[in-house]
């Protein structure tokens, strides 16, 4: 591993760190609150033999500058940040993304921007929507329909948290006394997996700049939510477990990301940490079919075993949710061809 350095475009400071051989595809991974770049360390694992990784800790988290205003962490300069990262460890070509949480969150929004968008070959996103779709969304489900009625009912209630974050000193208090670390490690008991020695002691207690995220784009991205358009090929992991990214909510996107495939997995928030196996997997298999790679045998190198964790080679290729509205690459294949 190296670490280096990268300006963001208003001096604050972001660490880096590589992962691999440079001459690779360049996979970036993007965490969220209130992790840091540690929270993708079983994933790096199993892609730097195959990939140039390289993940850093977002403004506010981690080794990175904590700039102390709120609206130094809105998404625009967030987009800001992640082009400035892929432009110094890739320069030459476009970068893959895999993201979580508010990295999925400013994910999302930075492969929507015209001037940039070319910098990003695709993304996966897990457990972290588009803002500006949130806003959409909820609206949407106010439609006359129970099912719709029940979606944002059950949705508001498991983000009700997000009020809390913005109330300003009473949620830093939190963080400072543990109270946040505890609820986060309570709800790590839904996780499947395999639990990573040490992982989440103390994150929500250094890295509380974080809650300024929330501070800085929820509201007036969810109240006067923009058009955005993510062109690139993309890919969604729900956790079914996920107790605060309910699996409607990052799934229904395929009206403004139409070449995103839907995976229902098993798991849950925190499926970087405790299912990392699963994430390169999918990750490599998105990579592969971009670069016309045979995506099986590729992943069969990353884990040098036909199968993983007794499961069965066919089943965790492809563990589609098969519900209306979910995209496979049969069914994208054929909505491009006219047969959908």
């Amino acid at each position: 591993m190296s670490q280096r350095w990268v300006t963001a475009s208003d001096g604050v400071r972001l660490a880096v760190y590589e992962h691999g051989e440079p001459t690779a595809p360049t996979v970036v991974c993007v965490h969220g609150f209130p992790d840091d770049h540690g929270v993708w360390d079983g994933v790096v694992r199993r892609l730097a033999d195959r990939f140039h990784v390289v993940t850093y800790d977002v403004r506010g988290s981690g080794a990175s500058g904590v700039p102390r205003r709120n609206q130094d962490y809105r998404l625009p300069q967030l987009a800001a940040d992640l082009t400035a990262v892929a432009d110094a460890v890739s320069p030459d070509a476009p970068v893959h993304v895999l993201a979580h949480d508010w990295g999925s969150v400013q994910s999302w929004h930075t492969v929507t921007v015209p001037a940039t968008a070319h910098r990003f070959a695709s993304l996966t996103s897990i457990s972290g929507p588009d803002l500006d779709h949130t806003g959409r969304w909820f609206r949407a489900q106010l439609r006359p329909s129970p099912r719709r009625l029940w979606h944002f009912t059950r949705q508001s209630l498991a983000s009700g948290y997000v009020g809390f974050f913005h109330l300003p000193g009473v949620a830093e208090l939190a963080c400072r006394a543990g109270l946040l670390d505890a609820v986060t490690k309570a709800a790590r008991r839904l996780e499947t997996g395999e639990a990573p020695a040490g992982y989440g002691l103390g994150l929500a207690s250094r890295n509380r700049a974080g809650l300024k995220l929330y501070r800085a784009n929820v509201l007036p991205r969810t109240l006067r939510p923009r058009t955005r358009h993510a062109g690139l090929p993309a890919q969604v992991l729900a956790p079914r477990r996920d107790m605060f990214v309910l699996v409607p909510w990052q799934t229904e996107i395929t009206g403004w990301a139409p070449d995103t495939e839907i995976h229902i997995v098993d798991g849950g928030h925190w499926l970087p940490a405790f299912r990392p196996d699963l994430v390169a997997e999918f990750t490599a298999r998105l990579i592969d079919r971009i670069d016309g790679i045979d995506g099986i045998d590729a992943i069969d190198e990353i884990h040098g075993v036909d199968g993983i964790d007794g499961i069965d080679r066919t089943d965790r290729i492809d563990r589609t949710d098969r519900t209306p509205g979910a995209t496979t690459p049969e069914r994208t294949a054929a909505r491009k061809a006219g047969q959908e």
